[in-house]
């Protein structure tokens, strides 16, 4: 296996700055391509709530160039305290579920009350060809059109816990744009979407009627963590397998303690197919919101949120300092085949590398 194999997460082809060799030096679209707005420009964008602007900081953010991190960071500090009044809500569940028919209903609803929505659609990258599909757009047809909703689809690359390393940086900058509700669908890989806990104000799991024995389901894990669940797809013959799921998960929520805020999760049922519940289950978020905010413990999260990311960002920096060393690049090779090959443990090999990168730790 080449090097380049194993640093496939941090360096990444910056395609959209790509030049285009072969195009027509007269081309308006390449020109287009090829004009870069300034950081300052991109900000004003931003602020005007320009989708195309707010689109091209996301992909300054999401690359892994150095030029492009650094017009990122500018971005991002000026964006930090523009932001208005928001609520980050993080939507889990299995494939199949109906995570992006549920928020394109629940779209639909926000801002047919006025509200700007923004969906942050995480999706899994293969670990074989590392290529995503990002068909969430596809798959809300009507919340794409909407003019007051921004739809942004981004691959999970190799990040855990269903989201990307820079969903949180995504957020600040939908929250500078205007958009005042959050919305985060993640990859959807069972009971280890945790990651997302840490960055939002209201964690929703939804759950299929009927899909085997529901209590099982009933783990520590993601399901300690939602403060809601719901129960989609309850229509037609569904209508059945939803109540006994409804009822099942209630009465298994009380052998959970109780949450620090004080909250007490609710089981709901909806079904987003057919536009019905849906009214309830943001009523239920509302609710939710409105006591977190009168106990102090929104501001709380809030400040815990901030700490993650802080902790994020200096795990992905040393990550990406390491295998960007110059030392590391030259033995990482000999160090795997090495490893592969029974010759020497990952965990010495792993603290021979470290007293390469940092001589002076020993």
């Amino acid at each position: 296996m080449g090097r380049n194999h194993y640093f496939s997460s941090y360096q990444q082809v910056d395609l959209g700055n790509k030049k285009n060799s072969d195009a027509r030096p007269n081309s308006g679209i390449q020109e287009k391509r090829m004009s870069s707005p300034s950081t300052d420009e991109l900000v004003q964008g931003i602020f005007k709530s320009d989708t195309a602007s707010l689109a091209r900081a996301i992909t300054l953010v999401e690359s892994t160039q150095e030029a492009s991190l650094s017009k990122a960071k500018t971005i991002l500090e000026k964006c930090l305290n523009k932001r208005v009044e928001t609520i980050r809500i993080g939507i889990t569940g299995v494939p199949g579920v109906g995570k992006s028919t549920f928020i394109e209903a629940l779209g639909k609803l926000l801002t047919s009350q006025g509200k700007k929505v923004a969906v942050l659609a995480i999706d899994p990258t293969s670990s074989e060809t590392k290529g995503s599909i990002l068909g969430d757009k596809t798959r809300m047809p009507e919340l794409v059109k909407d003019p007051n909703a921004f739809i942004r689809p981004s691959p999970s690359g190799s990040s855990l816990g269903g989201v990307t390393r820079k969903t949180r940086e995504t957020i600040i900058l939908c929250e500078a744009a205007g958009y005042d509700v959050i919305l985060i669908e993640t990859v959807g890989v069972g009971q280890s979407e945790t990651v997302v806990h840490s960055m939002v104000d209201f964690f929703l799991l939804l759950k299929l009627p009927g899909a085997g024995n529901e209590l099982q389901g009933i783990k520590r894990g993601i399901v300690e963590m939602a403060d809601a669940i719901v129960i989609n797809k309850a229509d037609g013959d569904n209508l059945k397998a939803a109540r006994i799921a409804q009822m099942d998960f209630t009465k298994a929520l009380h052998f959970y303690p109780p949450k620090e805020s004080g909250w007490v999760p609710k089981v709901l049922s909806c079904s987003a197919i057919e536009n019905e519940g849906i009214n309830e289950v943001w009523k239920l978020i509302e609710e939710h919101n409105k006591q977190s905010k009168a106990s102090g413990r929104f501001i709380a999260q809030r400040k815990q949120q901030n700490k993650h990311w802080l902790l994020q960002a200096v795990e992905d920096h040393l990550k990406r300092d390491f295998f960007e060393n110059v030392v590391i690049k030259a033995h990482l090779e000999k160090m795997l085949v090495a490893v592969m090959e029974n010759e020497i443990s990952p965990f010495t090999a792993a603290e021979q590398l470290m007293a390469m990168y940092n001589p002076k730790s020993n």
